[in-house]
This record gives C-alpha cells, sequence and structure tokens, in this order.
C-alpha cells in the first residue's frame, strides 16, 4: 500500500510539472531557442543525469529487449517530444493539456488493438464522446488567441505517439528496474532526435553564454524537472500502477496550467487568459466525460472483444 502511495504521488508531481511545462516551454520558443533544437538539448541533458544514476546501478538488458527499447525510444521520447514542443511553440498554452487529456482514452484504443483487451460497451462510448470532444475543441480553437490548428494537431500527434508507447513499455517495467527502461529509452530516442535535420542546427544556433539568469534557469528546470525527473517519477509508478491508472493524472494538467497561466498573467509576464472561452469549456467537459467514461471501474458490464 505504502508503495503504491508512493507512485500515486509521484505521478501527481509530474503533472504538477507538466503544467507548468507549458508555460514557461512556450516562453522560450522560438526567442531563446527553437523547438528542435529545444528537444536536443533536453534529450542530451537527460541522457547525462540517466547514465550518472545507472552506471552505479547497472542492470543487464538481454539482446532481445533492445528492439522494443529502441521503440519505446521512438515513440516515448522522439516522435512525443519533437511534436509536442513543435506544437506548444504555435499554439496555447490552455490547449495543450486538454488535448493531452485524451491520453488514457488513446492508451485504452491502443491496448485493445495492441493486446487484444476486451472492452465494454461504455468504454466504446467515452472513445467516441472524448474523440467528439477534441474534435470540436480544436475547430473552436481556429484564430482565438494563441490558439493554432497545426499545433493542436501536433499535440494530437504527440499524444498518439505517448500513448503507444506506454503501452509498449509495460511489459520492460515488469522485467526490468525504473532506471534501466527509461535510460536505455533515452538513449534511443537520443540518437533519433540527434538525426532528425533540424536538431542539431536549431542547437548550435544558441549562444548559451550570453543567455540572461532567468533563461537559464527556466531551460534547467525543463531539462532536470520536466525531463529526467518527470520520466524517471513515471516509469517508478508504473513498476507499481497499470498504463491506464497511470495516465488518468493527466487531468491535472489542465488545472496546473490555469493556475500557471494566470499566475505568469498576475507577475505580469506573459498573457494567454485570452484563450478562454465558454465553447472550448463545454468541448473540454465532453473530452473529460468521455474519458470518465473508459477510466470508471467496471459494475458486471457485458464486455466484448474488439479484434
Amino acid at each position: 500500500m505504502q508503495g503504491h502511495l508512493k507512485s500515486h504521488l509521484a505521478l501527481l508531481v509530474v503533472n504538477l510539472m507538466y503544467g507548468a511545462n507549458f508555460v514557461i516551454a512556450k516562453g522560450l520558443m522560438p526567442a531563446v531557442i527553437k523547438p528542435n533544437g529545444f528537444i536536443l538539448l533536453r534529450v542530451l541533458g537527460a541522457v547525462i543525469l540517466f547514465w550518472i544514476l545507472f552506471v552505479f546501478n547497472y542492470q543487464k538488458v538481454e539482446l532481445k529487449d533492445l528492439f522494443r527499447l529502441a521503440v519505446c525510444g521512438l515513440f516515448g521520447v522522439a516522435i512525443n517530444q519533437l511534436f509536442f514542443f513543435n506544437g506548444i511553440m504555435i499554439t496555447s498554452p490552455l490547449n495543450g493539456p486538454i488535448i493531452m487529456t485524451l491520453t488514457p482514452i488513446l492508451v485504452l484504443f491502443m491496448s485493445i488493438i495492441i493486446l487484444n483487451e476486451k472492452v465494454n460497451q461504455r468504454k466504446l462510448i467515452g472513445i467516441l464522446i472524448g474523440a467528439t470532444g477534441s474534435i470540436l475543441f480544436t475547430v473552436l480553437s481556429i484564430n482565438v488567441g494563441y490558439s493554432s490548428t497545426t499545433g493542436d494537431l501536433y499535440i494530437v500527434l504527440n499524444a498518439i505517439s505517448f500513448s503507444l508507447y506506454m503501452v509498449l513499455v509495460k511489459p520492460l517495467m515488469v522485467k526490468y528496474r525504473p532506471l534501466t527502461v527509461i535510460t536505455w529509452v533515452f538513449t534511443f530516442g537520443l540518437i533519433y532526435v540527434a538525426i532528425w535535420p533540424l536538431s542539431i542546427p536549431e542547437f548550435v544556433t544558441v549562444d548559451f553564454l550570453s543567455l540572461s539568469f532567468g533563461s537559464i534557469s527556466k531551460l534547467t528546470f525543463v531539462v532536470v524537472g520536466v525531463t529526467f525527473l518527470t520520466y524517471l517519477l513515471t516509469v517508478y509508478a508504473m513498476k507499481r500502477l497499470s498504463p491506464s491508472v497511470s495516465s488518468t493524472y493527466i487531468y491535472f494538467q489542465p488545472l496546473w496550467a490555469t493556475i500557471f497561466i494566470y499566475f505568469f498573467f498576475l507577475l505580469g509576464l506573459e498573457n494567454y487568459t485570452q484563450d478562454f472561452t465558454w465553447p472550448k469549456v463545454f468541448s473540454a467537459l465532453l473530452i473529460f466525460s468521455g474519458v470518465y467514461l473508459v477510466i470508471r471501474p467496471s459494475r458486471k458490464i457485458k464486455e466484448i472483444t474488439v479484434d
């Protein structure tokens, strides 16, 4: 029980930092650093930190599992993060966390396809409601405040990629220690990010020595807090909790993001408050309702298998 409590607390901290990241990372791009170079910095820094810990807690990985780790690195690090940062740079910091609440629905959908899991009619209805809310939210965001249809689409692709990662990485969580898994996942992810044509050119154009203390602090928070600590805490939690339970904590992100949006506004910094509209709130409620139907415990409901 104590281990499960620690896992839940870890996920709460993770999503608190993610909520702040929607505002902080957006404020750095593209003036301080462009998104692809930012991801290279983010992943490189995390890989260094992971390997520093891993050499003192080394665990051998079987050769047959390297392929799955490489696939997890592609979807859980490279595709996921590149689409995410390119998305939040051009869209509202409010849109990102709301769209990301689709993740539990996507995790269930991936589990049905990949693991042939059984699903009841209520969950299927939840998937449809959540998808409807997501589409409506994206349509309502066109030309509103800092919203961008392209940016929202990037966030959706990021959510799809991360959901696939959560399903694929679970068997590795059972077999290996969290640090082992995340170190190899990020190592493979760094390779993919480094060979992405835009990453290195955007990275080398940054004059790090001339950056302000505020910019350095924000970059450090993203690399150490939002990348290194969040992924480490997530795999720690997934060691004890299922992917569906782990993914439900993403619902805290819109709340945290909203708090940070208004906090930054009150400090006289970035102002994204014009992105709040009642139609968008309604579509967000559709998403939450769909997710609730997906994650609500079943009560002897007839199950059907989706082949």
